[in-house]
């Protein structure tokens, strides 16, 4: 039996993406979906359009480049943007993995996977940037110290965010703050 690739990548259950450069080259109908936008609109698009802003995007791209380099892949959960639709502007935490085709030059060009996970973890509280970062690595159970390794800043910054976390969503303890996070 002859397999169908192309319908495999246009049918699969998670949003699938090829990249170079950090533009989009091609992406199957789930990601349409779960983004609110048409295959032309992405299609040739920065991957920056997804962001809630494009600070972000440079300092993800910054972070996953050198894990992309040693490992070849690279996996985290963090907030995207919805596009279009009845849903525009929308924030939503995103499951996002990707592996590097070229591992020298990570960013060359890649296949990645989207997985929309606003039913399990909605964004209720409106979020800053940074805070969005610290919440992503917080739900990854890493600590102020490793938090701050990450993002180049140091764990006393870290445990700023963290405290305005806490009040906006209200926890009295960080394992409080973890579960409402992934509550929403």
């Amino acid at each position: 039996m002859d397999i169908d690739y192309r319908l495999a990548f246009n049918m699969a259950p998670v949003g699938l993406v090829l990249s170079r450069n950090r533009t989009i080259v091609d992406c199957n109908q789930h990601v349409c979906e779960m983004f609110g936008a048409t295959r032309e609109q992405l299609i040739g698009q920065s991957f920056q359009i997804l962001y809630p802003s494009a600070d972000e995007y440079e300092r993800i791209g910054a972070r996953m480049l050198p894990i992309l380099n040693a490992k070849g892949h690279y996996a985290d959960d963090r907030i995207m943007k919805r596009l279009d639709g009845r849903l525009k502007g929308e924030t939503f935490w995103c499951h996002v993995t990707g592996r590097a085709l070229n591992r020298a030059a990570p960013h060359e060009s890649g296949i990645w996977t989207f997985e929309d996970l606003s039913s399990r973890r909605p964004v209720k509280a409106e979020l800053t940037a940074r805070e969005r970062e610290v919440a992503a690595h917080l739900l990854d159970g890493l600590t102020s110290k490793e938090i701050g390794r990450a993002l180049v800043i140091s764990h006393r910054t870290v445990e700023i965010y963290r405290a305005r976390l806490m009040r906006k969503y209200k926890a009295s303890t960080t394992a409080d703050l973890v579960h409402k996070l992934m509550d929403g």
